[in-house]
C-alpha cells in the first residue's frame, strides 16, 4: 500500500515538473496558484454565459467611452487639400477573445484598431497639398535637391544621428549626373521624390513641357532607383491647376511646404532655428535645400521639434491618416 501511494506522488511530481518544463518556470505556476488561477494552470478559465455576457457589455461599453472618431479629409481655402485623420476604437472581438482566455485576476488589456475616414485624400480629386492633418502632430523635412552636393553628406550624416529620415525632392537632370548619390540617400531609408527635371518655372511651360518636366524625372526615379514615387515638388513652388492635373494623370500628388527656411538665401542658422521654432505646427512640411545654412540648422531645428513633442517622419508619413501613435495601450 505504501509503495502504491509512494508510485502515484513521485508520478505526480513527474507530471508536475514535465508541466513546468513546457509552461514556464515553477515560481510562475507557484504564483499563479497563489493568486487564485490555479484552474488557469491548466486550462482557460470557465466562465458562465452570464459571466461572459458581462465581460462582452463591459468591453463594448469601454470601447463607446474612448473611441475616437476619424476626421475627413478635406479641402482648406487656404493649405488646399489636408489629409484625413484616423479615428481609433476598441477591436472588441479580439479583446473579448484574450480576456476569455486570461486569467481572472487579470485586468482586461485592450486592443484597439483605427478607423480610416470616410473622405480620404484620393477622394479630393486634383489638388495642392501643404500640409498634414492639425490634428497629426508630425513633421516632415522637405528636402529639394537641384545642387549642392558639398552639403550633402553632412546633412545625412545629421538625420542619422538623430534617426530622422525626410523626403529629398530629386531634380531629374541632377539625378541623372548623380546616381550614386541618390543611391546613398536611399540605402539611408529617406524616402525620394520627383522635382521635376529642369528646375523649370511650371506654370509658365505648355501643357506637353509639364507633361515632360513630370515624366522624364519620373521614368528616371523607377529605372535608375526602383523608386514607386507618389509625389511631385514643383521648383520654386510654381504651378497652376494644370500642373496639378498632369502630375495626377501620372500617378503623383503635388506637395508644396508649410514653412520655408528660405536657405537659399543664407540666412544664419541661428534665424533658420528660431523661425522654425516659431513656426511649428503638426502637419507642417518644412522645406529646406542642401545649403551651409540648413546644414548647420537642421540639428537644431531636429532638436526644437522633438522638444515640443513632434515625430518626424517622410512626407509619406505625415501626409496618411495614420495616427501617429499606431501602438496604444494593450496593442502588440
Amino acid at each position: 500500500m505504501k509503495l502504491r501511494k509512494a508510485s502515484v506522488i513521485a508520478a505526480s511530481i513527474l507530471m508536475l515538473l514535465v508541466f513546468v518544463q513546457m509552461n514556464g518556470d515553477i515560481r510562475a505556476f507557484i504564483a499563479t496558484v497563489k493568486a487564485r488561477d490555479a484552474t488557469y494552470a491548466f486550462g482557460p478559465p470557465s466562465l458562465t454565459e452570464a459571466e461572459k455576457d458581462e465581460l462582452y457589455k463591459k468591453i463594448v461599453a469601454h470601447s463607446e467611452a474612448v473611441s475616437i472618431s476619424p476626421v475627413n479629409a478635406r479641402i482648406d481655402r487656404v493649405w488646399h487639400a489636408i489629409p484625413g485623420y484616423n479615428g481609433l476604437t476598441v477591436d472588441i472581438e479580439k479583446t473579448y477573445r484574450d480576456a476569455l482566455n486570461a486569467p481572472r485576476s487579470k485586468p482586461i488589456v485592450y486592443h484597439y484598431q483605427e478607423v480610416e475616414p470616410r473622405i480620404r485624400l484620393d477622394d479630393l480629386g486634383a489638388q495642392p497639398i501643404y500640409r498634414g492633418n492639425e490634428q497629426k502632430k508630425m513633421i516632415s523635412f522637405m528636402i529639394n535637391v537641384a545642387w549642392g552636393n558639398e552639403y550633402l553628406d553632412a546633412i545625412l550624416d545629421t538625420l542619422e544621428r538623430e534617426d530622422v529620415k525626410a523626403t529629398f525632392f530629386l531634380d531629374g537632370s541632377w539625378l541623372k549626373k548623380n546616381v550614386e548619390t541618390a543611391e546613398k540617400i536611399k540605402a539611408a531609408g529617406h524616402e525620394l521624390s520627383n522635382h521635376a527635371y529642369s528646375h523649370p518655372d511650371m506654370k509658365s511651360l505648355s501643357r506637353s513641357e509639364q507633361y515632360a518636366q513630370i515624366a522624364k524625372t519620373e521614368k528616371l526615379l523607377k529605372e535608375k532607383l526602383q523608386v514607386d514615387n507618389k509625389w511631385f515638388a514643383p521648383p520654386s513652388g510654381s504651378y497652376n491647376g494644370a500642373t496639378v492635373q498632369i502630375a495626377r494623370e501620372q500617378g503623383l500628388k503635388t506637395v508644396l511646404w508649410t514653412i520655408d527656411t528660405v536657405d537659399w538665401m543664407k540666412p544664419s542658422p541661428a534665424s533658420i532655428v528660431k523661425k522654425i521654432n516659431a513656426k511649428l505646427e503638426p502637419g507642417a512640411l518644412i522645406l529646406m535645400h542642401p545649403t551651409a545654412s540648413s546644414r548647420d540648422a537642421l540639428a537644431g531645428m531636429i532638436e526644437s521639434a522633438k522638444a515640443k513633442g513632434y515625430q518626424i517622419g517622410t512626407v509619406s508619413e505625415t501626409l496618411s491618416s495614420a495616427r501617429e501613435h499606431p501602438l496604444v495601450e494593450g496593442d502588440s
